[in-house]
């Protein structure tokens, strides 16, 4: 499995096939349901899910929740005055002392010591470091709460490849976003309603919540030529007692663990150790998932179509054969499945 290639991972996707906008109704998305022993595949709408779902199973969805990461702000002189020209810092993880680690366009502009003003001085930054791939070490200060400042200036950062702009911020949640911290959603997660997550509660299926906030390491382009030679960026990962053990519980009565999300994936198989238990706590994982992979916790992964030669992809192989996944994609790809963040989804079990 050394020798795999990141180009081994790439399939021709016509650009008309990535979806721009989330459909009205949730549920209604596509859903490819593959068997990762057969290969075998069909063709369902996502809330026919329940069909794949056993009593006794649990269903492992991740609670983060987007902030509105992207600001845009100007730099500022040490007498206040503000200076021409436009910077974009994206949001991509909380340090201590109000710090972020930060994506700033452009980079050139920002040295250390720069200071930024955002919202007419609503927020201001300075620059404190600059770290690995470019991104910069943002101290910010501000009058009352961080939160809801951003609520008020940010904007969702949504992926490079969506170029329309969301009418409906809360498109870019899922229905149980709960803990603030992600600059990307949990996409599988959108396809699910309050409705159908309570059919599946009523059919005796375990629902249990672990958290990883999204960076954009996510949306990260795989420059090495030897998948093993890829670095993943680390992520926040949290997984409550009481969640743990429902989930060990499921495990150990002979129900499935099926995880909603690569995030939901890397944040069990993090998490649990040699001997297959599920451990609660919270730590940075770096963790990466590619074929020759084995997996100690999940059973089940449901999870949306992935851009060509992304670690994303290289993981759903990993749990399903790679043959099996770019045969699918390739399918998928004739039956003109909607790709990425606000398209179809596919059931792995």
């Amino acid at each position: 499995m050394e020798s795999l290639s990141t180009h081994d991972f790439y399939y021709d996707l016509p650009q008309e096939l990535i979806a721009q906008e989330p459909l009205n109704d949730r549920a209604a998305s596509r859903l490819m349901c593959i068997n990762r022993n057969t290969g075998e595949y069909s063709h369902e709408t996502f809330r026919d899910i329940i069909k794949y779902l056993n009593k006794g199973d649990c269903l492992v969805i991740n609670d983060t929740k987007v902030i509105p990461a992207r600001l845009f702000g100007v730099r500022e002189t040490e007498e206040g005055e503000l200076l021409t020209g436009r910077i974009e810092v994206l949001l991509l993880k909380r340090l201590k002392n109000n710090i972020w680690e930060t994506l700033v366009k452009p980079g050139k502009k920002c040295r250390i010591g720069t200071r930024l003003s955002f919202g007419d001085g609503l927020l201001k930054g300075t620059v404190l470091d600059v770290v690995e791939e470019g991104n910069r070490l943002i101290q910010f200060s501000f009058d009352g709460i961080f939160e809801e400042i951003l609520d008020k200036l940010g904007q969702m950062p949504l992926p490079p490849y969506i170029t329309r702009e969301l009418k409906d911020k809360n498109r870019y949640q899922t229905v149980y976003a709960k803990n603030e911290g992600s600059a990307a959603a949990p996409t599988a997660g959108l396809h699910f309603t309050r409705e159908l997550l309570k059919e599946i509660e009523d059919k005796g299926i375990t629902i249990a919540h672990v958290t990883l906030h999204v960076g954009l390491g996510t949306f990260r382009p795989v420059k090495a030529d030897k998948i093993t030679e890829h670095h993943m960026h680390s992520e926040l990962i949290i997984v409550e007692k009481e969640e743990a053990m429902k989930i060990n519980y499921a495990k150990q009565e002979g129900g499935r663990v099926i995880a909603v999300g690569t995030t939901s994936c890397r944040t069990l198989e993090s998490m649990t150790d040699e001997n297959g238990i599920l451990c609660s706590g919270s730590k940075l994982t770096d963790i990466f998932i590619y074929p020759g992979y084995k997996f100690k916790m999940i059973d089940g992964l449901i999870t949306n179509f992935h851009l060509p030669e992304s670690t994303l992809l290289m993981l759903v192989s990993a749990f399903a054969g790679k043959d099996n996944v770019m045969r699918a994609y390739g399918e998928a790809v004739r039956e003109r499945y909607r790709f990425f963040s606000f398209g179809d989804a596919m059931l792995l079990i």
